[in-house]
């Protein structure tokens, strides 16, 4: 029963991963890793962390790592990585642990990048780190700014 679930559990990952190119942290997250993104303003990003770190939302990431690690495992641990993989687990990473940014990040042959924005030095100096927890990941550039939230403009 464990297997079948496993199996149902990473086709289900796998469709959502193949349906886009790029993993992002937020839906205002840049639209590619060659962009930066833009400035956040405080309502954005107090959206951002409201989701990032809801129960619901922490529970849905902690399994999206865990059922990856499983299925890397169940093919020997070693094989090459899906670079769509490779994103959306450094993605769940950087979500979990940096709620607030605005993150994209894609994957190519182990090599991730990262762009988008984050409120603070100490948040930008986390993502190589946590990055290279992840299994497969063999280099990381980040192309991150740092934009502190600027409060939003009444009309």
């Amino acid at each position: 029963m464990k297997k079948i679930m496993l199996l149902v559990l990473s086709s289900v990952l796998l469709l959502g991963t193949v349906a886009c190119d790029n993993a992002k942290t937020s839906s205002n997250a840049p639209e590619s890793t060659e962009q930066t993104g833009e400035v956040p303003t405080d309502q954005t990003v107090q959206a951002n962390k409201r989701d990032a770190t809801s129960q619901v939302r922490r529970d849905q990431l902690n399994a999206d790592i865990r059922a990856r690690e499983e299925r890397n495992n169940v093919t020997g641990g070693g094989a090459d990585r899906a670079n769509s993989d490779l994103a959306s687990e450094v993605r769940s990473k950087l979500e979990a642990n940096i709620p607030s940014g605005q993150l994209t990040v894609a994957a190519k042959d182990g090599a991730i990048a990262v762009s988008g924005t984050v409120q603070t030095q100490e948040q930008l100096n986390k993502i190589d780190p946590l990055a290279r927890e992840i299994k497969g990941v063999e280099s990381v550039k980040v192309a991150v700014k740092i934009a502190p939230a600027v409060p939003n403009q009444q009309q």
